[in-house]
Order: structure tokens, then sequence, then C-alpha cells
């Protein structure tokens, strides 16, 4: 009997961001591969959002949205209601508004790389590329910013240990890990993907694969780019509850690596 076919289900929180959108959609329909499915949680307050995604779902049944449910804000919540609309088989990947494919070609080579895996006998829970962060000036050219990578050291919760954590942008979330840990903690806002992925480093038959593929583009200055503080305490209660008192090792070294990333690529432009 022949195996089920992966599918790559992404989910995308959105709120009176219909301007963004344009250019996401058009990575995805630029896509070579064809098993992807693309659903919209929307919170909007405004109609023009939830009119362009009707007209753009009408035209496209490749793309889906439902409102996200009233008393469940923030983005982790329209993520978490993304969590049960997977099927058995579907390989879960969430972006924002302001992110978009790194090219037509990735989502094919990220599911070649699952292929490659499960082929081996070792299929993943999950599977992480990286991904890049885009300055967005107004008036003016996109601007390359620092990259998004897990550096990975000899496991899984060590590399987490040592300050690396899988971009959840670049990362496809399998049956199997959401069997383990199940949907993001609500009671995170901004770090709710950090603690997901420490929560599941706590499982020692959990299963990571990588993959060199920038997956994703993600427009820089979000929502926990604007809330330093709040994210920077759920960053810190989130490794004090994966490790302890050795808490403070994770924390610096997460926010080194990313100062470290920025110096370097400030040397690299002319």
């Amino acid at each position: 009997m022949p195996e089920p076919v992966a599918a790559i289900r992404l989910i995308m929180p959105t709120r009176d961001s219909w301007r963004l959108l344009p250019r996401l959609v058009r990575s995805l329909q630029a896509q070579t591969l064809n098993q992807w499915q693309a659903t919209f949680i929307d919170a909007s307050e405004l109609p023009e959002t939830p009119a362009w995604l009707e007209d753009l779902c009408g035209r496209d049944p490749r793309f889906r949205w439902q409102p996200q449910r009233p008393g469940a804000g923030g983005i982790f919540a329209a993520m978490n209601q993304g969590f049960e609309l997977a099927g058995p088989h579907d390989w879960l990947l969430f972006w924002g508004s302001d992110d978009w494919a790194a090219g037509p070609t990735v989502l094919a080579e990220a599911l070649e790389g699952l292929d490659a895996a499960t082929a081996a006998g070792k299929p993943p829970d999950l599977l992480v590329a990286s991904g890049r962060y885009v300055e967005l000036p107004e008036g003016a050219e996109p601007r390359a910013g620092r990259r998004s990578v897990f550096h990975w050291h000899h496991s899984y919760r060590r590399s987490l240990l040592l300050g690396s954590t899988p971009p959840h942008q670049a990362t496809l979330i399998g049956p199997g890990a959401r069997q383990l840990a199940g949907a993001y903690n609500a009671d995170f806002q901004l770090a709710a993907d950090l603690d997901h992925f420490l929560r599941l480093s706590r499982f020692p038959g959990l299963r990571v694969g990588r993959i060199p593929l920038e997956l994703v583009h993600m427009g820089a200055g979000g929502v926990s780019a604007q809330q330093t503080r709040r994210r920077l305490q759920e960053v810190r209660r989130a490794y004090r509850s994966a490790f302890g008192a050795l808490w403070p090792l994770p924390f610096l070294l997460r926010y080194r690596q990313r100062l470290l990333s920025r110096m370097t690529l400030e040397r690299s432009r002319p």
C-alpha cells in the first residue's frame, strides 16, 4: 500500500494587513509545488482585509480564510486555530502577513528534503530550514538583513541550551511533533514559538531534520520587535522553565548570536 502523500499547509494570521498580502500570495502562486494549501486566520477590525481575502479565495481555491475566534487574541492564538486544521499527514508552516517565499522552488525543495529523510528510514518530526529578514524602507528598494539560522551543536536540546532556536517561519511542524507537544502555550504572547521548541526538547525520541535551504523572507520590524521588554520577559520565562538555574546561559547566548549576526551583516555591506 503506498505511503500517504505529505502536504504543506501554511497558516497565516492577518489583522488589517491586506496591503501586505499581495507579495506573499504571488510568492505562493509562483511555486512549482502543487501540494500546498494556505489558510488565513483573520482578526481584522476593518472590512478591507476580509473583503480582499474573500475575493482571493474565490479566485484561487488553494487559499482559504476564516475569522479568528472572538476572545482569542494575538498571533499565537490564531496559529493555534491553525493547528486544529492540520490533517494527519500535513506539515504546518506559519508565516505572517509580511513574509513571503524566498523563491519559486522552495516548497518543492522542502518537501524533497522531507521525502529524502523519510526514504532513509528516519522521518523527522521537525524539518528546519533558514530564513532571512528583509528591510522594507518606504520608497526605497528592499535590503537584505540578517539570516535566521538554527545552529546545530550535536543534539537538538544542546543546540537550544547554547542559545540557538529554529526560526518558526522556516520550520515545518510534522504530525509527530504535534502529537508530542500539541499547540502553542496560550500563556505566551510573543515567545510561544520558543516555548514550543523548548517543550519539544524534553522528548528524547524527537527527530529533527535540517536542510540547507533559505525558505522564507521576513519583513523586519514585526510586533515582537516593537514590544522588546515583554518579549525579553517571556524568553527568560521559557528558558527558566526548560533549563532551570541554567537559564542565563541560553538567554545570553541567544542575543549574543543575534548581535554577531548583525555585526557580520553590517561589515559585509558596501
